[in-house]
């Protein structure tokens, strides 16, 4: 809660009534006829043209997946196809008045879309524009292969591109847009701002909100429009962008030129199906999809139907609507009505449906209807319409012709090379030419100047400890990078839960406040799928971001942005985007159950995710500033049990310019000859402690390793520790059953098996919930349990009683218990 805003119980208590605006639902009712003053000849064909080429383009697909054929060329396409025929007029009339700088973000059924999209950028760049894309993207690949015996003009040659270009993607060709790595359900094509479709239902929802919110910190022209079908306002991240979109602050708290509405369009492609579900009369309760905006702002997001069945009506609610958005007074929620005569997919008989149904519909067909107004109000000939019609078969045969030809069309002859895809491993300054927007100079910041008073090793000359608050302590050693990174990267936003004011919950981000504006640094919503949701669609524009999740037990609440959207979307694009997106995320304890859990094996499972857990200041330092300075997706992990520890390892202290940590690379923070303890976290406190205890009683050496790192893990230090102690513990606080400590333990097991003398051994948390406080030394690894399992599973220790059961009886006991 900002401090220059307080809530008056006087106020807030008095009675009334929230009282709603009507909601328009299909105002709009011209013709052709009644538009021919507004709209060229040209343009009512070019509208015509666009509808038909999509309808083309998947009745193409349709005929592919249900007949095995086009035009009697046989072909077989294993992969999904989610069509939109009958959708075509809601999709022309989204894309008509969108230019290049205007974003649209889709869903699975998003074919019409792109091509919309594609086409209007076609109508409006011009040849020089055209041509520039077209050789420079992918050192012109599909230009050379669209080109060839082609002897038209330039937007001609576009279209062959925009549609070659897709087809290609969605039949998994190197030549696609994206390399045949998104395929049918994530094409995508940025030069003509058509930016990711979504497999996830409602996957887009936050996504695009982040990209109106890189529009709106960076000054970027344009909109932003989320495709998404009806039954996605059922979907969270629906919910929670549409609520990230909303808030106040945007208005009351934001200033200068920043203050005010995110420019985004979430737009309904209301076909009224989801799966087999209708969403009116069945599986939702809105009756009409606008009415949703009611309940999300004063606003009401500036809601109405649209008659997506004439393509004028949402042309003309675009016009309106970014009047809005340029008065800074978005969010806007359109609904705009339409159908899909095909099922879900081609195997989908529609049996949730009667065919009447679908004869009603076909018979307002919105290509046919505006075809008979075009003619009727003699913008065009049956003729032109005809002409169209076999201009766009003959583009789409062609089209289809090249991109099933294996030597034009080849597809990846080598799958490793995704592998390669999978980071992409920059290294960038900054991702803004501007002057980064700050309130003081660094070196006035109260909290900067405070550090400089610290100790930065953490005893003093005599092996004496400094005092907690005198220490140089890990918090701090975040804050210094992170701040670091705001004075060079105008693009660098932060926020979470509760980042501003408060400072974060476990005091990282105090003095941070001070020298960033709102739209740097702000509090979310306490919706976790929008706080790095939105940061996914952030770093897709072209920024940097930090998002942060308070406890890392909320992470599931981020489930499908975390594991089914930041990791792919780098590897899915053909490396057309980067990721640059670090996510904190606080490891707990004390709180119990669902505040106290070491989830890091569950990230750390997903292909394309940069995972580190800095156990120390220099290394949270070292480890933040690569992962800031680098362009892949990082999840950062910090235990709350060591905010406040000092640098115990450096001598000559973190030092105070900037460094990096390599991510991947171990750390031994303790030589030893006997054994080897290799630790995750927190957990290298209780291995120390163990090796002292090792020594102390037993005389035995312990080499401790910081694993640092958990992806990538380069684990040629652990091998060599290994061959000299034939020993190793593998320890962390996450619960032993399903734990990357296991990944680990079967690597080692199999790169050092000719220099082990024992089995390698993994030392986890119970297999059980996270108890409380005064119950946490029952469930956390301590550092007699190191000793117990030497004992039990590696060589007995001489008068030794364990206090913990690792025997292999014990063992199978478990097992079968489940625990």
């Amino acid at each position: 809660m900002p401090k220059i805003q307080s809530i008056d119980p006087n106020e807030v208590r008095k009675p009334g009534f929230v009282e709603f605006k009507p909601i328009p639902v299909n105002q709009y009712q011209k013709s052709v006829a009644d538009e021919k003053g507004n709209f060229t000849n040209d343009e009512f064909k070019a509208i015509y043209h666009d509808m038909a080429l999509i309808r083309e383009f998947e009745t193409m697909l349709n005929l592919i997946k249900t007949k095995g054929e086009y035009n009697g060329t046989p072909y077989n396409h294993p992969g999904p196809a989610h069509l939109s025929i009958g959708q075509e007029s809601a999709a022309v009339g989204m894309a008509w008045t969108l230019s290049v700088d205007d974003f649209i973000f889709g869903s699975h059924r998003s074919h019409g879309e792109i091509l919309a999209k594609g086409m209007s950028a076609i109508h409006k760049l011009d040849d020089k524009q055209l041509l520039d894309i077209m050789e420079n993207f992918f050192d012109g690949a599909i230009y050379e292969i669209v080109k060839e015996g082609f002897d038209g003009s330039v937007k001609e040659l576009a279209r062959r591109f925009l549609v070659y270009g897709t087809l290609a993607e969605i039949f998994a060709r190197k030549t696609g847009f994206n390399r045949g790595l998104g395929g049918s359900m994530h094409a995508f094509f940025t030069p003509f701002g058509v930016y990711p479709n979504n497999a996830i239902v409602g996957g887009s929802g936050d996504i695009a909100v982040g990209a109106a919110l890189y529009k709106k910190v960076n000054r970027k022209p344009g909109l932003v429009v989320a495709n998404i079908g009806d039954a996605s306002m059922a979907c969270g991240p629906v919910w929670e962008g549409i609520t990230f979109a909303a808030m106040d602050q945007f208005r009351e708290l934001w200033e200068g030129d920043m203050q005010g509405g995110l420019p985004v369009i979430i737009n309904i492609m209301n076909n009224q199906y989801g799966m087999g579900g209708q969403t009116s009369g069945e599986t939702m309760g809105y009756d009409i999809a606008a009415r949703i905006g009611a309940g999300v702002n004063p606003d009401q997001m500036h809601a109405e139907r649209v008659d997506g069945y004439n393509p004028l009506a949402v042309i003309d609610a675009y016009k309106r609507k970014r009047k809005v958005l340029e008065d800074k007074k978005g969010p806007v929620l359109l609904d705009v009505l339409t159908y899909r005569y095909s099922g879900h997919s081609p195997s989908d008989a529609s049996s949730y449906r009667t065919k009447e149904e679908v004869e009603a519909w076909e018979q307002h067909d919105c290509i046919r209807s505006f075809g008979e107004q075009m003619i009727e109000a003699g913008v065009a000939l049956q003729s032109d319409l005809d002409s169209i019609n076999e201009h766009i078969r003959s583009l789409v045969n062609d089209m289809f012709l090249k991109s099933i030809d294996d030597k034009i069309s080849p597809r990846m002859e080598n799958a490793e090379v995704i592998g390669d895809m999978m980071f992409s491993n920059g290294s960038v300054d900054s991702f803004s030419d501007a002057e980064p927007e700050v309130l003081l100079p660094i070196e006035e910041n109260p909290r900067v100047k405070k550090i400089a008073n610290k100790e930065r090793f953490a005893f003093d000359n005599e092996g004496k400890p400094f005092s907690k608050m005198k220490q140089y302590q890990l918090r701090d050693g975040i804050f210094e990078a992170i701040i670091d990174r705001f004075y060079k990267d105008a693009s660098l936003v932060a926020y979470g839960e509760e980042c501003r004011d408060w400072g974060g919950a476990f005091a990282v981000y105090n003095g941070l406040t001070e020298s960033l504006p709102y739209n740097r640094l702000f509090n979310s919503p306490i919706s976790e799928a929008s706080i790095v949701g939105t940061a996914i669609g952030y770093a897709m524009c072209g920024g940097r971001v930090i998002p942060e999740i308070m406890y890392c037990d909320f992470i599931g609440r981020a489930g499908d942005e975390i594991f089914n959207q930041l990791p792919k979307w780098q590897a899915m694009s053909g490396n057309v985007l980067k990721m640059p997106v670090v996510v904190r995320v606080s490891v707990g304890s004390k709180y119990g159950a669902q505040h106290s859990q070491d989830l890091t094996s569950l990230v750390a499972h997903i292909p394309g995710i940069k995972v580190c857990f800095p156990a120390t200041p220099y290394d949270a330092k070292g480890l933040m500033n690569a992962a800031l300075q680098g362009t892949d997706p990082v999840i950062f992990f910090e235990s709350q049990r060591i905010y406040d520890i000092g640098e115990q390892f450096h001598k000559s202290g973190v030092p105070t310019g900037y460094y990096e940590v390599q991510m991947g690379e171990p750390d031994v923070k303790r030589a030893g000859e006997d054994i080897t303890f290799l630790t995750v976290g927190f957990t290298l406190y209780q291995a120390l402690k163990a090796a002292d205890l090792l020594k102390e009683k037993y005389g035995m050496s312990a080499e401790v390793i910081d694993a640092r790192s958990l992806v990538p893990f380069n684990y040629e230090k652990v091998v060599e520790s290994v061959k000299k102690t034939g020993k190793i513990i593998i320890a962390g606080d996450a619960t032993t059953r399903g734990s990357f400590l296991n990944e680990f333990a079967t690597n080692i097991s199999q790169l050092a098996f000719d220099y082990l003398d024992a089995p390698v051994c993994v030392l986890g948390s119970r297999n059980w919930i996270t108890p409380a406080y005064e119950l946490e030394e029952s469930f956390f690894p301590q550092p007699g349990w190191f000793l117990d399992m030497i004992h039990e599973r590696i060589q007995p220790l001489k008068d030794y009683i364990p206090g913990q059961n690792f025997t292999d009886g014990e063992l199978i006991k478990r097992s079968k218990k489940g625990v």
